[in-house]
């Protein structure tokens, strides 16, 4: 399926150099602020109160919010659990108050609001046990990253694997670039989409290089470059039409889906816009320049009785 064919190849890797160097410049931007400013950990990361508390009916969670703020606590987090009468609130933890006394003075403001307001169970995470979940949580992209570079040198060659893995990088460290900035919240939710785009920006990196090891069969008169443009150019349609329809999803959740999917949605924002980006400019110009050719993509060589416009000419993949 396609919305439009471009009849012409845009001349992607013309501008290569240009758009990396900037790419290079929003990385080095990236890590400086994650070395300088670092990631604003959320309650699971650095220990704090979580309470459980239910209402005889659906709770506003923009009240309970608002309330809870207004005793001076900082980067809660109130969402529904369970149902939409049960609500989790996350609160920081605080130097000379005890778990017990914030919920104490959390249960007085929401009382004030709502008589029925019932503590359910409140309970203390510490500081340990975020550790434990940020090494985890490193644990697991680490295996991710492993496992997509075992697979890209398997299904293609060791020179793809190396450049998807550069742009996957590149496009995590700019997640977490945003993040540190803003000083948005990082929670287990903006980890998990930053799993998440990995795996969705590694495969639009597979759709362009499966295209590549194609073209290298079908035009074999063509040099790397000219591949290359046209496997990306052939697949632009396909790209907005995969792009736009999880963009609108994920749009969906940042606008309406309220404080608890935010940030998550915001990660995957950024992500998408820029695993497409890396995949056209990052992916496959560091793949050009670690001298990628058909050799390396197309096994045997091609018999002399073997015509030339046929698509399935030449070796076997």
């Amino acid at each position: 399926m396609e919305f439009f064919k471009i009849r012409k190849d845009i001349p992607f890797m013309k501008n290569a150099l240009v758009f990396n160097v900037i790419s290079f410049l929003t990385f080095a931007a990236a890590v400086f602020f994650l070395l300088t400013r670092g990631l604003h950990l959320s309650v699971e990361f650095t220990g704090g109160t979580v309470m459980h508390v239910s209402y005889a009916q659906a709770a506003e969670l923009e009240k309970v919010r608002t309330s809870v703020a207004g005793l001076g606590f900082s980067d809660v987090q109130v969402q529904n659990f369970g149902s939409s009468k049960d609500v989790m609130i996350r609160l920081p933890a605080q130097k000379g108050v005890s778990s017990a006394q914030q919920s104490e003075q959390v249960m007085g403001a929401l009382k004030a609001l709502d008589a029925e307001a019932t503590l359910r169970r409140t309970e203390f995470v510490g500081p340990q046990v975020g550790e434990e979940l940020a090494h985890d949580g490193l644990k697991a992209l680490g295996v991710v990253v492993l496992g997509i570079m075992v697979y890209l040198a398997i299904r293609f060659e060791w020179k793809f694997a190396v450049a998807a893995i550069i742009a996957n990088l590149h496009d995590v460290i700019i997640i977490l670039g945003f993040f540190a900035f803003f000083q948005w919240e990082f929670s287990l939710a903006v980890l998990a989409a930053i799993l998440a785009v990995l795996g969705y920006s590694v495969n639009e990196s597979v759709v362009i290089f499966d295209r590549i090891r194609e073209n290298f069969r079908r035009f074999r008169k063509m040099n790397t470059v000219e591949i290359i443009d046209n496997a990306i150019t052939s697949t632009i349609s396909r790209t907005i039409i995969t792009h736009g329809s999880t963009q609108i999803m994920v749009l969906s959740m940042l606008l309406f889906g309220g404080q608890t999917l935010h940030y998550f949605a915001m990660a995957l924002t950024i992500g998408i816009l820029f695993g497409i980006y890396s995949s056209v400019f990052v992916a496959a110009a560091i793949a050009m320049w670690l001298g990628i050719q058909r050799e390396d993509l197309v096994k045997g060589p091609v018999r002399k009785d073997e015509d030339p416009s046929d698509p399935n000419a030449g070796a076997t993949v």
